[in-house]
């Protein structure tokens, strides 16, 4: 792809072109953006080249040589790379008269190139930095056969039309925008709903799990997140302080040392350990506009975080406890695949080693214990302790980040926490962070594309829309109205005057799990007749026996209509 740039193009500049998970990215310095038209003429000349069938040609240099090599050609971000490379050697591929720096290996000649695709254009700061110049990077994708493409392409379609983005304008859940600040998300009724359906259904469960609920403070002094480490090991995600009558402050990061402070408000003895605090708490974090996409990245967002503060010897029965209560809640939402890590020491650290290596072994025990098969991810770790990473699989079997269980013995020590032990001395407790879902808005983006949508009618925002078929309908649909919303069910009618086959379709459009359809028969015997989202037909019921049904879904929190 860089060689047929360049061909097309002989003033772009060669930057990066790595090979990713699902293909691969070039990024160019050119004095245009690409386009659509423009990535049609690439892939003609790709093909051209691939029909040449000339060999790839591994040429190992001294690296003085190469950097004079692409000094000559002006390729300033080549030479950039190389004056990098603490080898004296490096290695170049060459073919039909283009050359560029790469590790390799390579395939034997570019006409071993068989189904690719040019899939699209984006904007990248050269080394990621945004402070450098905006470079063009295009993305493709390559498969050993058409089929393998086409497959591939499929899935993409598919992903497209399941973008939280565009669903979350389509269903009226979420905006975000420039007027409001970027990573900022403003939830819309219908967001709002689910989100609150998501919070009560979090907190009934806490509650019955021991927890025990916190608020605290968006910002506090900058003094507690220097005691805490953040200000040392996490600058470059925290905003910048902000003066208060003298005093400097800083919007808070975390959660975790406003939830010591309320551990350490009461003395505490070995016989009321453990402790375990939750809260549904909005933090903030700095994060780059070029990484930032719709709920997934955001720079505002609310964790279901918790903390719990035990002896040591009760390490592993609640870690034990967290792993059921996450598996619990993932199954709950409809994730019932997934991959565990095990997140080891970082080159960043704080704490001592036996410490590191205890709270390490006693996360390994407990996903032994549990049956749970796991990857150790060295190096990992948060830089206060190891973690366990659950990450789920979605309806396309995409992995997603979710779940956190952190052992920590760094915050009780820098916060001196103490505990009366059975022989009467102080003694330090061990500090477990957990989060089941993540961030809220992170969650619910996944479960938008988990679902495409079409939420589970405990999670739907609007349950049943009753629809009319003529205007003399209107008084009986009001009428099974408030008797729906009577019984809890959310609600809405639709009795504006247009055919019922277009009723149906913006029904549909939306989502909306039940669709009652009303005419004079249901009005005179008193019954509803039913469609599901799908177009399959129900029924008919009388309202009561219809509502049993949705308050039944609704209780069993079924994925299933």
């Amino acid at each position: 792809m860089a060689h047929a740039v360049k061909e097309l193009f002989p003033k772009a500049k060669l930057a990066i072109g790595p090979a990713i998970e699902d293909g691969f990215y070039y990024d160019f310095d050119i004095d245009r953006p690409f386009t659509p038209e423009d990535l049609t003429a690439i892939e003609k000349k790709m093909k051209a080249i691939i029909k040449k069938n000339d060999p790839f040609v591994r040429r190992v240099m001294r690296r003085s040589d190469a950097i004079e090599l692409f000094r000559k050609l002006g390729e300033e971000y080549k030479v950039e790379l190389l004056n990098e490379i603490a080898d004296d050697e490096v290695s170049l591929y060459e073919e039909g008269g283009f050359v560029d720096l790469c590790r390799g290996p390579h395939i034997e000649t570019t006409g071993q190139v068989r189904a690719f695709k040019l899939l699209t254009i984006a904007g990248a700061y050269w080394r990621g930095d945004e402070k450098n110049k905006m470079l063009r990077r295009i993305y493709g994708t390559s498969f050993p056969k058409e089929e393998k493409l086409k497959e591939y392409l499929d899935f993409l379609e598919e992903v497209k039309k399941r973008d939280h983005r565009k669903l979350g304008k389509d269903l009226d859940l979420f905006s975000t925008g420039d007027e409001i600040g970027a990573g900022l998300i403003v939830w819309h009724p219908n967001g709002a709903l689910i989100r609150r359906t998501i919070e009560d259904f979090w907190l009934q469960e806490h509650y019955k799990a021991g927890y025990k609920l916190l608020y605290s403070p968006h910002i506090a002094k900058l003094n507690l997140w220097k005691t805490s480490g953040h200000l040392d090991f996490y600058s470059e995600n925290m905003y910048s302080p902000m003066e208060i009558e003298g005093v400097d402050y800083e919007i808070k990061p975390m959660n975790c040392p406003f939830h010591i402070h309320v551990y350490k408000s009461s003395l505490r003895s070995y016989k009321n350990l453990p402790v375990r605090y939750a809260e549904l708490g909005t933090v903030y974090r700095y994060e780059r506009s070029g990484v930032l996409h719709g709920l997934l990245r955001v720079r505002g967002f609310t964790q279901d975080d918790a903390h719990i503060f035990c002896r040591e010897d009760q390490i592993e029965e609640e870690i034990l406890s967290v792993l059921d209560f996450t598996l619990f809640i993932l199954k709950t939402f409809g994730f019932l695949q997934y991959d565990v890590y095990l997140s080891t020491q970082p080159e960043k650290y704080v704490g001592t080693t036996g410490n590191w290596e205890r709270s390490t072994n006693a996360l390994k025990r407990a996903l032994e214990m549990k049956g749970l098969s796991y990857e150790v991810d060295p190096g990992e770790g948060v830089f206060y302790g190891p973690k366990i990473d659950i990450k789920v699989k979605d309806s396309l079997n995409r992995q997603w980040q979710c779940s956190t269980i952190q052992v920590d013995f760094n915050n009780p020590e820098r916060f001196d926490m103490q505990f009366r032990g059975s022989d009467g001395k102080e003694h330090r407790p061990i500090m477990i962070h957990r989060a089941l879902m993540g961030s809220l808005e992170r969650f619910f983006g996944i479960l938008i594309e988990h679902y495409a949508g079409a939420f589970p009618v405990w999670l739907a925002p609007v349950q049943v829309i009753i629809l009319t078929i003529a205007e003399r309908h209107s008084e009986y649909v009001r009428s099974l109205s408030a008797q729906f919303l009577a019984a809890g069910i959310r609600t809405e009618v639709d009795i504006e005057n247009e055919k019922i086959g277009y009723k149906i379709r913006n029904a549909t459009i939306l989502k909306i799990p039940y669709l009652v359809i009303t005419g004079d028969k249901e009005m005179t015997e008193n019954r509803v007749t039913v469609r599901k989202r799908s177009g399959e037909n129900i029924g008919p019921f009388t309202p009561e026996e219809f509502i049993a049904i949705v308050k039944e879904k609704t209780e069993e929190k079924s994925r299933e209509l």
